[in-house]
Protein backbone atom coordinates (compact mmCIF):
# COMPACT_ATOMS: atom_id res chain seq x y z
CA UNK A 1 0.00 0.00 0.00
CA UNK A 2 2.86 2.38 0.70
CA UNK A 3 5.40 1.42 -1.94
CA UNK A 4 5.47 0.59 -5.63
CA UNK A 5 4.80 -3.08 -6.45
CA UNK A 6 8.16 -3.31 -8.24
CA UNK A 7 10.11 -2.14 -5.22
CA UNK A 8 8.21 -4.44 -2.90
CA UNK A 9 8.71 -7.44 -5.17
CA UNK A 10 12.39 -6.60 -5.56
CA UNK A 11 12.91 -6.54 -1.80
CA UNK A 12 10.87 -9.72 -1.32
CA UNK A 13 12.82 -11.51 -4.05
CA UNK A 14 16.10 -10.42 -2.53
CA UNK A 15 15.07 -11.64 0.90
CA UNK A 16 14.01 -15.01 -0.48
CA UNK A 17 16.87 -15.59 -2.90
CA UNK A 18 19.84 -13.47 -1.84
CA UNK A 19 21.67 -11.19 -4.29
CA UNK A 20 25.06 -12.67 -5.20
CA UNK A 21 27.67 -10.49 -3.46
CA UNK A 22 25.28 -8.46 -1.33
CA UNK A 23 23.24 -9.84 1.53
CA UNK A 24 19.46 -9.67 1.29
CA UNK A 25 19.58 -8.26 4.80
CA UNK A 26 21.82 -5.43 3.60
CA UNK A 27 19.34 -4.69 0.80
CA UNK A 28 16.51 -4.42 3.32
CA UNK A 29 18.47 -2.14 5.68
CA UNK A 30 19.67 0.08 2.83
CA UNK A 31 16.12 0.42 1.50
CA UNK A 32 15.02 1.90 4.84
CA UNK A 33 17.66 4.64 5.04
CA UNK A 34 15.46 7.23 3.36
CA UNK A 35 12.67 6.65 5.90
CA UNK A 36 13.84 9.28 8.36
CA UNK A 37 13.49 12.83 9.62
CA UNK A 38 16.33 14.85 11.09
CA UNK A 39 14.56 15.97 14.26
CA UNK A 40 12.30 12.98 14.98
CA UNK A 41 13.53 12.16 18.49
CA UNK A 42 12.93 15.70 19.72
CA UNK A 43 9.30 15.52 18.51
CA UNK A 44 8.31 12.33 20.34
CA UNK A 45 7.98 12.17 24.12
CA UNK A 46 7.79 8.52 25.12
CA UNK A 47 6.89 7.38 28.62
CA UNK A 48 7.47 3.72 29.39
CA UNK A 49 4.56 1.76 30.87
CA UNK A 50 6.28 -1.65 30.90
CA UNK A 51 9.95 -2.28 30.09
CA UNK A 52 10.97 -5.88 30.73
CA UNK A 53 14.52 -7.05 31.29
CA UNK A 54 16.47 -8.05 28.21
CA UNK A 55 20.07 -8.53 27.20
CA UNK A 56 22.28 -6.20 25.17
CA UNK A 57 21.50 -5.28 21.56
CA UNK A 58 23.34 -7.42 19.01
CA UNK A 59 24.19 -7.05 15.32
CA UNK A 60 23.37 -9.85 12.90
CA UNK A 61 25.71 -8.40 10.28
CA UNK A 62 25.31 -9.41 6.63
CA UNK A 63 23.10 -12.41 7.29
CA UNK A 64 19.40 -13.09 7.23
CA UNK A 65 19.46 -14.46 10.78
CA UNK A 66 17.11 -11.94 12.41
CA UNK A 67 14.82 -14.86 13.38
CA UNK A 68 17.67 -16.48 15.33
CA UNK A 69 18.91 -13.26 16.94
CA UNK A 70 15.42 -12.16 17.98
CA UNK A 71 14.29 -15.55 19.29
CA UNK A 72 17.54 -16.21 21.16
CA UNK A 73 17.16 -12.73 22.67
CA UNK A 74 13.64 -13.80 23.60
CA UNK A 75 14.98 -16.97 25.27
CA UNK A 76 17.51 -14.87 27.17
CA UNK A 77 14.61 -12.79 28.54
CA UNK A 78 12.81 -16.02 29.40
CA UNK A 79 15.86 -17.02 31.46
CA UNK A 80 15.59 -13.71 33.32
CA UNK A 81 11.86 -14.25 33.87
CA UNK A 82 12.60 -17.68 35.33
CA UNK A 83 15.08 -16.18 37.78
CA UNK A 84 18.17 -17.40 35.96
CA UNK A 85 21.34 -15.52 35.09
CA UNK A 86 20.97 -14.81 31.35
CA UNK A 87 23.61 -16.08 28.97
CA UNK A 88 24.24 -14.71 25.48
CA UNK A 89 23.15 -17.73 23.49
CA UNK A 90 24.82 -18.66 20.23
CA UNK A 91 22.54 -17.34 17.52
CA UNK A 92 24.63 -19.04 14.85
CA UNK A 93 24.42 -22.43 16.55
CA UNK A 94 20.62 -22.24 16.05
CA UNK A 95 21.08 -21.01 12.48
CA UNK A 96 23.70 -23.62 11.60
CA UNK A 97 21.43 -26.46 12.68
CA UNK A 98 18.47 -24.95 10.86
CA UNK A 99 20.51 -24.70 7.66
CA UNK A 100 21.41 -28.39 7.92
CA UNK A 101 17.76 -29.36 8.42
CA UNK A 102 16.60 -26.98 5.69
CA UNK A 103 18.98 -28.69 3.28
CA UNK A 104 17.32 -32.03 4.01
CA UNK A 105 13.89 -30.59 3.27
CA UNK A 106 15.19 -28.92 0.11
CA UNK A 107 16.26 -32.30 -1.25
CA UNK A 108 13.04 -33.98 -0.12
CA UNK A 109 11.11 -31.27 -1.94
CA UNK A 110 13.14 -31.76 -5.14
CA UNK A 111 14.52 -28.24 -4.83
CA UNK A 112 11.11 -26.56 -4.52
CA UNK A 113 11.91 -24.80 -1.24
CA UNK A 114 13.28 -21.40 -0.28
CA UNK A 115 16.99 -21.66 0.54
CA UNK A 116 17.67 -18.18 1.89
CA UNK A 117 19.09 -17.36 5.32
CA UNK A 118 15.60 -16.71 6.63
CA UNK A 119 13.62 -18.60 9.21
CA UNK A 120 10.96 -18.28 11.89
CA UNK A 121 10.94 -18.21 15.71
CA UNK A 122 9.81 -21.84 15.76
CA UNK A 123 13.08 -22.78 14.06
CA UNK A 124 15.03 -21.72 17.14
CA UNK A 125 12.68 -23.67 19.40
CA UNK A 126 12.77 -26.72 17.12
CA UNK A 127 16.57 -26.66 16.94
CA UNK A 128 16.76 -26.17 20.70
CA UNK A 129 14.62 -29.29 21.20
CA UNK A 130 16.68 -31.37 18.76
CA UNK A 131 20.24 -30.08 19.24
CA UNK A 132 20.29 -28.12 22.50
CA UNK A 133 21.94 -24.73 22.96
CA UNK A 134 25.36 -23.17 23.39
CA UNK A 135 26.73 -19.90 24.74
CA UNK A 136 27.97 -17.60 22.01
CA UNK A 137 31.48 -17.70 23.45
CA UNK A 138 31.62 -21.42 22.61
CA UNK A 139 30.32 -21.04 19.05
CA UNK A 140 30.51 -17.63 17.39
CA UNK A 141 30.15 -18.81 13.79
CA UNK A 142 33.01 -16.47 12.80
CA UNK A 143 35.31 -19.00 11.19
CA UNK A 144 36.26 -17.03 8.09
CA UNK A 145 38.22 -13.98 9.18
CA UNK A 146 35.48 -11.40 9.78
CA UNK A 147 34.24 -9.80 12.97
CA UNK A 148 30.58 -9.96 11.89
CA UNK A 149 28.41 -12.47 10.06
CA UNK A 150 28.80 -12.46 6.28
CA UNK A 151 26.92 -15.37 4.77
CA UNK A 152 26.57 -14.74 1.03
CA UNK A 153 29.49 -16.92 -0.09
CA UNK A 154 28.49 -19.77 2.21
CA UNK A 155 24.90 -19.58 0.98
CA UNK A 156 26.00 -19.73 -2.67
CA UNK A 157 28.17 -22.81 -2.11
CA UNK A 158 25.53 -24.51 0.02
CA UNK A 159 22.94 -23.97 -2.70
CA UNK A 160 25.28 -25.33 -5.37
CA UNK A 161 25.82 -28.53 -3.39
CA UNK A 162 22.11 -29.06 -2.83
CA UNK A 163 21.23 -28.33 -6.45
CA UNK A 164 23.74 -30.97 -7.52
CA UNK A 165 22.13 -33.46 -5.14
CA UNK A 166 18.66 -32.72 -6.52
CA UNK A 167 19.92 -33.34 -10.07
CA UNK A 168 20.99 -36.76 -8.75
CA UNK A 169 23.70 -37.74 -11.28
CA UNK A 170 24.01 -41.24 -9.72
CA UNK A 171 20.28 -41.94 -10.08
CA UNK A 172 20.28 -42.94 -6.40
CA UNK A 173 21.32 -40.72 -3.50
CA UNK A 174 24.11 -41.79 -1.19
CA UNK A 175 24.22 -40.80 2.50
CA UNK A 176 27.34 -38.73 1.78
CA UNK A 177 25.50 -35.71 0.43
CA UNK A 178 24.35 -34.77 3.93
CA UNK A 179 27.94 -34.86 5.14
CA UNK A 180 29.05 -32.77 2.17
CA UNK A 181 26.37 -30.16 2.78
CA UNK A 182 27.16 -29.94 6.50
CA UNK A 183 30.87 -29.69 5.68
CA UNK A 184 30.28 -26.61 3.52
CA UNK A 185 28.38 -24.91 6.34
CA UNK A 186 30.94 -25.91 8.97
CA UNK A 187 33.86 -24.72 6.84
CA UNK A 188 32.42 -21.21 7.21
CA UNK A 189 30.80 -21.31 10.63
CA UNK A 190 33.09 -23.81 12.31
CA UNK A 191 32.52 -27.39 13.37
CA UNK A 192 30.26 -27.70 16.39
CA UNK A 193 32.24 -28.95 19.43
CA UNK A 194 30.84 -32.06 21.07
CA UNK A 195 31.65 -30.59 24.49
CA UNK A 196 32.67 -27.17 25.76
CA UNK A 197 33.50 -25.49 29.05
CA UNK A 198 31.30 -22.78 30.52
CA UNK A 199 32.14 -21.19 33.88
CA UNK A 200 34.49 -24.03 34.70
CA UNK A 201 32.04 -26.84 33.95
CA UNK A 202 31.93 -29.14 30.94
CA UNK A 203 28.73 -29.38 28.90
CA UNK A 204 27.28 -30.83 25.73
CA UNK A 205 24.79 -28.62 23.85
CA UNK A 206 21.93 -30.71 25.23
CA UNK A 207 23.15 -30.66 28.83
CA UNK A 208 23.72 -26.89 28.58
CA UNK A 209 20.16 -26.42 27.34
CA UNK A 210 18.77 -28.51 30.17
CA UNK A 211 20.95 -27.34 33.06
CA UNK A 212 21.71 -23.71 32.23
CA UNK A 213 19.02 -22.35 29.89
CA UNK A 214 16.29 -24.49 31.42
CA UNK A 215 13.32 -23.72 29.20
CA UNK A 216 10.76 -26.28 28.07
CA UNK A 217 10.30 -26.02 24.27
CA UNK A 218 6.79 -27.47 24.60
CA UNK A 219 5.67 -24.27 26.34
CA UNK A 220 6.04 -22.02 23.27
CA UNK A 221 3.50 -21.44 20.53
CA UNK A 222 3.23 -19.27 17.43
CA UNK A 223 0.14 -17.32 16.44
CA UNK A 224 -1.09 -15.12 13.61
CA UNK A 225 -4.36 -13.88 12.12
CA UNK A 226 -5.81 -14.71 8.69
CA UNK A 227 -9.36 -14.50 7.36
CA UNK A 228 -8.89 -17.43 4.95
CA UNK A 229 -8.71 -20.05 7.73
CA UNK A 230 -11.03 -20.79 10.67
CA UNK A 231 -10.27 -18.83 13.82
CA UNK A 232 -8.91 -20.65 16.87
CA UNK A 233 -7.56 -23.56 14.84
CA UNK A 234 -4.10 -24.26 13.49
CA UNK A 235 -3.21 -23.23 9.97
CA UNK A 236 -0.09 -23.32 7.82
CA UNK A 237 2.05 -20.19 8.00
CA UNK A 238 2.16 -19.45 4.27
CA UNK A 239 5.44 -17.55 3.99
CA UNK A 240 8.58 -18.60 2.08
CA UNK A 241 10.74 -18.78 5.22
CA UNK A 242 8.50 -21.43 6.78
CA UNK A 243 10.68 -24.16 5.29
CA UNK A 244 9.68 -26.61 8.06
CA UNK A 245 5.96 -26.22 7.27
CA UNK A 246 5.05 -25.43 10.87
CA UNK A 247 1.54 -24.31 11.73
CA UNK A 248 0.37 -21.34 13.76
CA UNK A 249 -2.74 -20.77 15.85
CA UNK A 250 -5.09 -18.52 13.89
CA UNK A 251 -6.70 -15.89 16.12
CA UNK A 252 -8.72 -12.76 15.43
CA UNK A 253 -6.77 -9.62 14.55
CA UNK A 254 -7.48 -7.83 17.83
CA UNK A 255 -6.52 -10.98 19.72
CA UNK A 256 -2.94 -10.49 18.58
CA UNK A 257 -2.46 -7.24 20.45
CA UNK A 258 -4.59 -8.50 23.36
CA UNK A 259 -2.21 -11.47 23.71
CA UNK A 260 0.88 -9.27 23.45
CA UNK A 261 -0.55 -6.82 26.02
CA UNK A 262 -1.38 -9.66 28.40
CA UNK A 263 2.08 -11.16 27.94
CA UNK A 264 3.84 -7.91 28.79
CA UNK A 265 1.62 -7.28 31.83
CA UNK A 266 2.46 -10.76 33.14
CA UNK A 267 6.20 -10.31 32.61
CA UNK A 268 6.58 -12.22 29.33
CA UNK A 269 8.28 -10.77 26.26
CA UNK A 270 7.32 -11.68 22.67
CA UNK A 271 9.21 -12.86 19.56
CA UNK A 272 7.72 -10.93 16.64
CA UNK A 273 7.86 -11.33 12.83
CA UNK A 274 6.64 -8.57 10.53
CA UNK A 275 6.93 -6.64 7.30
CA UNK A 276 9.27 -3.69 7.89
CA UNK A 277 9.66 -2.40 4.32
CA UNK A 278 6.89 0.18 4.77
CA UNK A 279 7.64 3.86 4.11
CA UNK A 280 6.23 4.43 7.61
CA UNK A 281 8.86 2.20 9.24
CA UNK A 282 11.92 4.24 10.18
CA UNK A 283 14.84 2.30 11.59
CA UNK A 284 16.95 5.46 11.90
CA UNK A 285 14.28 7.28 13.92
CA UNK A 286 13.08 4.18 15.76
CA UNK A 287 9.39 4.69 14.96
CA UNK A 288 6.85 2.66 12.97
CA UNK A 289 3.15 3.41 12.38
CA UNK A 290 0.47 3.24 9.66
CA UNK A 291 -0.33 6.74 8.29
CA UNK A 292 -3.96 7.71 7.77
CA UNK A 293 -3.06 8.82 4.23
CA UNK A 294 -1.37 6.62 1.64
CA UNK A 295 2.23 7.55 0.94
CA UNK A 296 1.63 8.14 -2.76
CA UNK A 297 -1.13 10.62 -1.88
CA UNK A 298 1.04 12.70 0.46
CA UNK A 299 2.51 16.05 -0.55
CA UNK A 300 6.20 16.81 -0.01
CA UNK A 301 5.60 18.53 3.31
CA UNK A 302 3.68 15.53 4.65
CA UNK A 303 6.40 13.16 3.46
CA UNK A 304 9.15 15.23 5.07
CA UNK A 305 7.30 15.33 8.39
CA UNK A 306 6.29 11.65 8.53
CA UNK A 307 8.47 11.00 11.60
CA UNK A 308 8.22 14.41 13.22
CA UNK A 309 5.90 13.76 16.15
CA UNK A 310 2.80 11.52 16.48
CA UNK A 311 0.49 11.27 13.47
CA UNK A 312 -3.07 9.99 12.91
CA UNK A 313 -3.28 6.39 11.75
CA UNK A 314 -5.39 4.40 9.33
CA UNK A 315 -8.07 2.15 10.78
CA UNK A 316 -6.93 -1.44 10.33
CA UNK A 317 -9.48 -4.16 9.60
CA UNK A 318 -9.05 -7.94 9.21
CA UNK A 319 -9.95 -7.58 5.53
CA UNK A 320 -7.32 -4.89 4.96
CA UNK A 321 -4.72 -7.00 6.75
CA UNK A 322 -5.54 -10.09 4.67
CA UNK A 323 -5.52 -8.14 1.41
CA UNK A 324 -2.04 -6.79 2.14
CA UNK A 325 -0.80 -10.31 2.86
CA UNK A 326 -2.38 -11.77 -0.28
CA UNK A 327 -1.04 -8.96 -2.49
CA UNK A 328 2.57 -9.30 -1.22
CA UNK A 329 2.28 -5.89 0.44
CA UNK A 330 2.92 -7.70 3.71
CA UNK A 331 5.84 -10.09 3.40
CA UNK A 332 7.99 -11.93 5.90
CA UNK A 333 10.79 -9.34 6.06
CA UNK A 334 12.13 -9.33 9.57
CA UNK A 335 11.95 -10.67 13.13
CA UNK A 336 12.43 -8.67 16.32
CA UNK A 337 11.81 -8.90 20.08
CA UNK A 338 8.98 -7.02 21.82
CA UNK A 339 10.15 -6.13 25.34
CA UNK A 340 7.76 -3.47 26.60
CA UNK A 341 4.97 -0.92 26.20
CA UNK A 342 5.23 2.85 26.04
CA UNK A 343 3.01 5.85 25.24
CA UNK A 344 3.66 9.11 23.44
CA UNK A 345 2.63 12.61 24.52
CA UNK A 346 -0.88 12.08 23.10
CA UNK A 347 -1.43 8.88 25.08
CA UNK A 348 -1.10 6.54 22.08
CA UNK A 349 0.53 3.24 22.99
CA UNK A 350 3.56 1.74 21.25
CA UNK A 351 5.41 -1.52 21.74
CA UNK A 352 9.07 -1.24 22.66
CA UNK A 353 10.89 -3.43 20.17
CA UNK A 354 14.49 -4.65 20.34
CA UNK A 355 16.18 -5.06 16.96
CA UNK A 356 19.36 -6.89 15.88
CA UNK A 357 20.96 -4.26 13.65
CA UNK A 358 23.27 -2.88 16.32
CA UNK A 359 22.78 0.18 18.53
CA UNK A 360 22.93 2.52 15.55
CA UNK A 361 19.60 4.36 15.54
CA UNK A 362 18.08 7.17 17.61
CA UNK A 363 17.09 4.76 20.41
CA UNK A 364 20.28 2.67 20.53
CA UNK A 365 18.86 -0.42 18.86
CA UNK A 366 15.22 -0.16 19.97
CA UNK A 367 12.06 1.05 18.19
CA UNK A 368 8.60 2.28 19.15
CA UNK A 369 5.95 0.50 17.07
CA UNK A 370 2.24 1.34 17.20
CA UNK A 371 -0.39 -1.30 17.86
CA UNK A 372 -1.92 -0.51 14.47
CA UNK A 373 1.37 -1.37 12.80
CA UNK A 374 1.47 -4.69 14.66
CA UNK A 375 -2.13 -5.49 13.70
CA UNK A 376 -1.48 -4.71 10.04
CA UNK A 377 2.05 -5.97 9.44
CA UNK A 378 2.57 -8.95 11.74
CA UNK A 379 3.20 -12.25 9.95
CA UNK A 380 3.53 -14.32 13.15
CA UNK A 381 4.61 -14.05 16.77
CA UNK A 382 5.71 -16.45 19.51
CA UNK A 383 4.79 -16.47 23.19
CA UNK A 384 4.95 -18.76 26.16
CA UNK A 385 1.59 -20.46 26.64
CA UNK A 386 1.36 -18.84 30.06
CA UNK A 387 1.23 -15.42 28.40
CA UNK A 388 -2.04 -16.07 26.57
CA UNK A 389 -5.27 -14.76 28.16
CA UNK A 390 -7.35 -17.58 29.62
CA UNK A 391 -10.32 -17.14 27.29
CA UNK A 392 -8.15 -17.26 24.17
CA UNK A 393 -6.09 -20.17 25.52
CA UNK A 394 -9.29 -22.17 25.97
CA UNK A 395 -10.44 -21.41 22.43
CA UNK A 396 -7.19 -22.63 20.87
CA UNK A 397 -6.76 -25.50 23.32
CA UNK A 398 -3.46 -24.71 25.00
Amino acid sequence: MYKTPFKKLFIASALMLGMNNISAQDILVNSLKVNASDNSKESFKFTDIINLANTSVKNQGSSGTCWSYSTNSYLESEMIRLGKQPVELSQIFSARNAYVEKGKNYVRMHGSLNLGDGGEPHDVINMYAKYGAMPREAYTGLNYGTSKNKFAEMAALSKAVLEAVVKNPNDELTPNWEKAHAAVIDSYLGAVPETFTFKGKNYTPKSFAKEVVGINPEEYVELSSFTDAPYYTKTMLMVPDNWSFDQVYNVKMDDMTNIIDNALKKGYTVAWCADVSEKSFSWKNGVAYIPAKKYEEMNSQEINSMFVGPKPEMEITPELRQKAFDNYQTTDDHAMHIVGLSKDQTGKEYYIVKNSWGATNDYKGYLYVTKNYVKYKTTAFMVNKGAIPTDIAKKIGV
